[in-house]
């Protein structure tokens, strides 16, 4: 399976809501367009940081949509988010999101459950049989999902089945990462799933990351990860501590809380989020703010 073009700097799309609750498409559009332009090519609908826990079915499906509506007029990619702690709806909602246009499947550890490792490594299998020929990556959070894909799962899941060909890695564990890409298989690819640690993963020789902050600052995240993996770390490193105090704020409350924030802030979208997550604290806006005056956004 070809996936040389799964490289680069992947954003995490925030899915901006009406005052109402309901979808604002019309915003997402202007966002996904406004990522493109700033050299992301690489976009991931319905994932953690697009709140699709609280989004129903038709919802998602309605985000993937628009995004591979863009992503076409555009020339990117789609990453859509299908994954869930049920292995069957996990299945069907692949499918779904396949039939929708997208052109990778992000399939996160099963959450609550907390299954054993050969339990993850059968959820993942049975994925992966299920839709053939569309490309999986896995998504290891165990900060969210309170479960770890262990590198050695990771790694026999790759052997294992031709479509599971990248994972995004946020265990923060450099060990683990760095089993990974010591052992992977040549058409494997290793994503880093947190902004702050982009840098070393690249080092180390990940290729890309899923980001947060490339919500706020799409050109700025994109170039730092093009140098980084063109072997340019002084222009990359200045880049990265430049924006560094807003990759930080972007989590000092749940994510993407933070981020809708300073969006909003920047005349983005308006800040809707769905309960159970609220907006950010007072306190929380002052250091936002001040983490903005501290790169010049």
């Amino acid at each position: 399976m070809r996936i040389d073009w799964m490289r680069g700097c992947a954003t995490a799309l925030v899915t901006p809501f009406k005052r109402d609750g309901s979808v604002d498409l019309e915003c997402f559009r202007r966002l996904v367009e406004r990522q493109i332009k700033g050299g992301v090519k690489l976009l991931v609908p319905c994932g953690t940081t697009g709140e699709s826990v609280t989004m129903n079915e038709a919802e998602r499906l309605d985000v993937i949509r628009a995004t591979v509506q863009v992503a076409k007029i555009l020339k990117a990619l789609v990453i859509a988010g299908t994954g869930s702690n049920n292995t069957a709806a996990t299945i069907d909602f692949t499918r779904k999101a396949r039939e929708a246009g997208a052109d990778v499947a992000l399939t996160v550890a099963p959450y609550y459950n907390k299954p054993t490792q050969e339990g993850m490594f059968a959820h993942f299998s049975e994925i992966a049989k299920s839709v053939k020929g569309l490309p999986i990556m896995l998504y290891n959070v165990p900060g969210r999902t309170s479960s770890n894909i262990s590198a050695a799962t990771t790694l026999r899941l790759a052997e294992k089945h031709e479509n599971i060909v990248a994972t995004k890695e946020a265990s923060g564990s450099f060990s683990q990462i760095m089993e990974i890409l010591k052992n992977r298989p040549k058409n494997f690819r290793v994503f880093s799933g947190d902004d702050a640690v982009t840098l070393p993963m690249i080092s180390l020789g990940a290729d890309g990351l899923v980001s947060v902050v490339s919500n706020e600052l799409p050109k700025e995240t994109s170039r730092m990860v093009e140098n980084a993996l063109k072997g340019a770390f002084t222009s990359a490193r200045n880049i990265h501590y430049k924006i560094l105090p807003l990759m930080e704020a972007n989590f000092i409350e749940s994510s993407p809380a933070p981020c809708k924030f300073v969006m909003k802030e920047m005349g983005l979208l308006e800040e809707n989020l769905r309960l159970p997550l609220v907006p950010v604290t007072n306190e929380s806006r002052t250091k936002l703010r001040n983490a903005m005056k501290q790169i010049g956004v």
